[in-house]
C-alpha cells in the first residue's frame, strides 16, 4: 500500500491539478509539477503561454531535457516557432557539442547541458526564449544561457508554467503561475 502523500491544490491555463509535495532538504518541501504525459494540461499551459508570447520579437524556443519537452513540443505548435532541446548527457551523434556545467536542485548534483552540433546552427544570431516546465533556483536557467551565449543566440525572454521560491526574484519570467516552498 502506498503511503498517502501531501499535495497543493492548484489551477493554472483553467486546468485544476494537486502537486505531490516531496522534501528536498530537510525541512523543506516542494510542489512537483510533472507534466510527462498530461496532455491535458500541457495543451491548456501551451495556449496560455502563446499568448503571453505573442508581442514578443523571438526566432525560437529553447529548453532543457527533460520534463519541459512536451510543454517545447506544444508550445512550438501554437506558435509556429521551432524548438530546440538542449540535452542532459552526450551522444556521439551529437558531433562537436557545445556545453556548460550547472547545479541541479532536483538531484542535487552538478549538471551538464549541451548543444547539438546541429543545434548551433539553428542558434546563431538569433533571438530566443529559454523554456521550463518549473523554475525554482534558476540554475537550469543559468546553464542554458551559458549555451546561449556560446552558441551566439540572444535570450530575449524566459517562461515557465510556474516559477518557485521567492517570488520577486522571478519578476522578470513570463510564468503561468507560482508556487511557494513549504516548510516545517
Amino acid at each position: 500500500m502506498k503511503p498517502t502523500r501531501e499535495s497543493y491544490p492548484v489551477e493554472v491555463a483553467g486546468i485544476k491539478r494537486n502537486l505531490p509535495l516531496f522534501e528536498v532538504a530537510p525541512g523543506v518541501k516542494i510542489a512537483v509539477l510533472n507534466i510527462l504525459g498530461d496532455t491535458e494540461l500541457v495543451q491548456a499551459c501551451a495556449r496560455a503561454l502563446a499568448d503571453k508570447l505573442a508581442s514578443i520579437d523571438y526566432d525560437a524556443l529553447v529548453t532543457a531535457e527533460a520534463k519541459s519537452i512536451p510543454l517545447a513540443y506544444a508550445l512550438a505548435v501554437e506558435t509556429k516557432k521551432p524548438y530546440i532541446v538542449l540535452r542532459k548527457s552526450y551522444k556521439p551523434y551529437m558531433g562537436a557539442a557545445l556545453m556548460a556545467e550547472t547545479l541541479s536542485i532536483t538531484t542535487g548534483q552538478p549538471q551538464t547541458l549541451y548543444i547539438d552540433e546541429k543545434d548551433q546552427e539553428l542558434l546563431k544570431g538569433k533571438r530566443v526564449i529559454l523554456l521550463d516546465d518549473v523554475i525554482s533556483t534558476g540554475s537550469t536557467l543559468q546553464g542554458m544561457r551559458m549555451l546561449m551565449e556560446k552558441a551566439g543566440a540572444e535570450t530575449v525572454r524566459e517562461a515557465a508554467i510556474f516559477t518557485e521560491g521567492e517570488r520577486a526574484q522571478w519578476r522578470h519570467i513570463i510564468a503561468l503561475g507560482h508556487l511557494p516552498l513549504f516548510t516545517d
